[in-house]
Protein backbone atom coordinates (compact mmCIF):
# COMPACT_ATOMS: atom_id res chain seq x y z
CA UNK A 1 0.00 0.00 0.00
CA UNK A 2 1.24 3.28 -1.17
CA UNK A 3 0.93 6.54 1.35
CA UNK A 4 0.20 9.93 -0.24
CA UNK A 5 2.10 12.79 1.31
CA UNK A 6 -0.67 15.36 2.40
CA UNK A 7 0.52 18.83 2.19
CA UNK A 8 -1.71 20.85 4.82
CA UNK A 9 -2.56 24.48 5.14
CA UNK A 10 -2.55 24.99 9.11
CA UNK A 11 -4.17 28.33 8.82
CA UNK A 12 -7.07 26.52 7.99
CA UNK A 13 -6.80 23.23 10.24
CA UNK A 14 -9.96 23.27 12.87
CA UNK A 15 -7.71 22.44 16.06
CA UNK A 16 -4.20 22.74 14.77
CA UNK A 17 -2.11 20.74 17.32
CA UNK A 18 1.21 22.60 18.86
CA UNK A 19 2.17 19.34 20.60
CA UNK A 20 1.49 16.48 22.37
CA UNK A 21 0.87 17.54 25.91
CA UNK A 22 0.73 14.26 27.53
CA UNK A 23 -0.50 10.15 27.18
CA UNK A 24 -2.63 8.58 29.81
CA UNK A 25 -2.57 5.24 31.49
CA UNK A 26 -5.32 3.69 33.75
CA UNK A 27 -3.37 1.35 36.43
CA UNK A 28 -3.87 -0.95 39.28
CA UNK A 29 -1.74 0.78 41.78
CA UNK A 30 -0.09 4.13 40.66
CA UNK A 31 2.69 3.44 43.83
CA UNK A 32 3.95 0.53 41.96
CA UNK A 33 3.63 2.19 38.64
CA UNK A 34 5.50 5.07 39.23
CA UNK A 35 8.63 2.72 41.31
CA UNK A 36 8.50 0.56 38.03
CA UNK A 37 8.69 2.94 35.61
CA UNK A 38 11.22 4.87 37.58
CA UNK A 39 13.40 1.56 37.74
CA UNK A 40 12.44 0.44 34.62
CA UNK A 41 12.92 4.09 32.49
CA UNK A 42 14.70 6.52 35.03
CA UNK A 43 11.50 8.19 35.05
CA UNK A 44 11.30 11.28 37.08
CA UNK A 45 8.30 12.29 39.03
CA UNK A 46 6.49 15.66 38.32
CA UNK A 47 3.27 15.81 40.68
CA UNK A 48 0.69 13.32 42.44
CA UNK A 49 -3.06 14.98 42.82
CA UNK A 50 -6.31 13.68 43.95
CA UNK A 51 -8.50 15.06 41.52
CA UNK A 52 -11.64 14.70 43.39
CA UNK A 53 -14.42 15.23 40.58
CA UNK A 54 -13.68 12.93 38.83
CA UNK A 55 -12.53 10.17 41.93
CA UNK A 56 -8.67 9.41 41.05
CA UNK A 57 -5.02 9.32 41.79
CA UNK A 58 -3.12 10.83 39.04
CA UNK A 59 0.52 11.18 38.81
CA UNK A 60 2.88 12.45 35.96
CA UNK A 61 6.16 11.22 35.35
CA UNK A 62 8.22 12.67 32.45
CA UNK A 63 10.61 10.21 30.64
CA UNK A 64 12.62 12.61 28.27
CA UNK A 65 10.31 15.11 26.44
CA UNK A 66 7.17 12.96 27.05
CA UNK A 67 4.89 13.06 29.62
CA UNK A 68 2.95 9.77 30.77
CA UNK A 69 -0.32 10.72 33.27
CA UNK A 70 -0.95 7.23 35.49
CA UNK A 71 -4.65 7.55 36.37
CA UNK A 72 -6.08 5.16 39.50
CA UNK A 73 -9.76 5.13 40.30
CA UNK A 74 -10.66 6.23 44.08
CA UNK A 75 -14.15 4.41 43.99
CA UNK A 76 -15.39 1.84 42.49
CA UNK A 77 -18.89 3.12 41.02
CA UNK A 78 -16.62 5.90 39.34
CA UNK A 79 -15.74 7.08 35.43
CA UNK A 80 -12.61 5.73 35.76
CA UNK A 81 -13.69 2.40 37.23
CA UNK A 82 -16.24 1.84 34.89
CA UNK A 83 -13.80 2.14 31.85
CA UNK A 84 -11.12 -0.25 33.79
CA UNK A 85 -14.07 -2.54 34.02
CA UNK A 86 -15.08 -2.10 30.00
CA UNK A 87 -11.64 -1.94 28.63
CA UNK A 88 -9.07 -3.19 31.27
CA UNK A 89 -6.03 -1.16 32.05
CA UNK A 90 -4.05 0.69 29.59
CA UNK A 91 -4.62 3.68 27.12
CA UNK A 92 -6.90 6.57 28.24
CA UNK A 93 -6.81 9.43 26.94
CA UNK A 94 -3.93 11.24 24.65
CA UNK A 95 -3.84 15.22 25.18
CA UNK A 96 -3.21 17.63 22.60
CA UNK A 97 -2.10 21.20 23.27
CA UNK A 98 -4.30 23.76 21.40
CA UNK A 99 -4.83 27.56 21.25
CA UNK A 100 -7.97 28.97 22.13
CA UNK A 101 -9.30 26.22 23.50
CA UNK A 102 -13.17 27.60 23.59
CA UNK A 103 -13.25 28.71 20.53
CA UNK A 104 -11.72 25.31 18.86
CA UNK A 105 -14.59 23.73 20.68
CA UNK A 106 -17.40 26.14 18.85
CA UNK A 107 -15.75 24.98 15.74
CA UNK A 108 -15.60 21.55 16.06
CA UNK A 109 -19.24 21.68 17.61
CA UNK A 110 -20.11 23.01 14.36
CA UNK A 111 -18.28 20.16 12.02
CA UNK A 112 -20.69 17.90 14.00
CA UNK A 113 -17.51 16.72 16.22
CA UNK A 114 -18.86 14.64 19.20
CA UNK A 115 -17.47 16.74 22.19
CA UNK A 116 -17.87 15.46 25.96
CA UNK A 117 -17.29 18.85 27.06
CA UNK A 118 -18.79 21.82 24.92
CA UNK A 119 -16.98 24.13 27.20
CA UNK A 120 -13.40 23.92 28.75
CA UNK A 121 -12.94 22.94 32.63
CA UNK A 122 -10.42 22.50 34.12
CA UNK A 123 -8.53 19.85 34.45
CA UNK A 124 -5.07 18.62 36.07
CA UNK A 125 -2.69 20.56 33.46
CA UNK A 126 -4.67 23.44 32.82
CA UNK A 127 -8.30 24.37 30.95
CA UNK A 128 -9.33 21.00 28.84
CA UNK A 129 -12.29 19.14 27.28
CA UNK A 130 -12.21 15.98 25.90
CA UNK A 131 -13.68 14.73 22.20
CA UNK A 132 -15.39 11.45 22.37
CA UNK A 133 -14.09 8.55 21.28
CA UNK A 134 -16.79 7.82 18.58
CA UNK A 135 -15.14 10.94 16.75
CA UNK A 136 -11.61 10.12 17.22
CA UNK A 137 -11.14 6.84 15.70
CA UNK A 138 -12.09 4.77 18.93
CA UNK A 139 -9.39 7.03 21.21
CA UNK A 140 -10.28 9.33 23.36
CA UNK A 141 -8.66 12.77 22.84
CA UNK A 142 -8.33 15.56 25.30
CA UNK A 143 -7.62 19.09 24.43
CA UNK A 144 -5.75 21.55 26.47
CA UNK A 145 -5.56 25.21 26.27
CA UNK A 146 -1.75 26.26 25.75
CA UNK A 147 -2.24 29.33 27.42
CA UNK A 148 -3.83 27.83 30.57
CA UNK A 149 -1.30 25.02 31.20
CA UNK A 150 0.74 24.78 34.44
CA UNK A 151 4.02 24.29 33.63
CA UNK A 152 6.52 22.52 36.16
Amino acid sequence: MSQEKHNVDQTKAICFAKNVNHIAITVEDINHTIKFYSEIFGSDLVETHVIEDQEVYAAVIEIGDCKLEFIQPIDSNSSIAKFIDKKGFGLHHLCLEVSNLGNVLTKLDLKGINLIDKQPREGLVGDIAFIHPKSMGGVLMELVDSDSIRRN
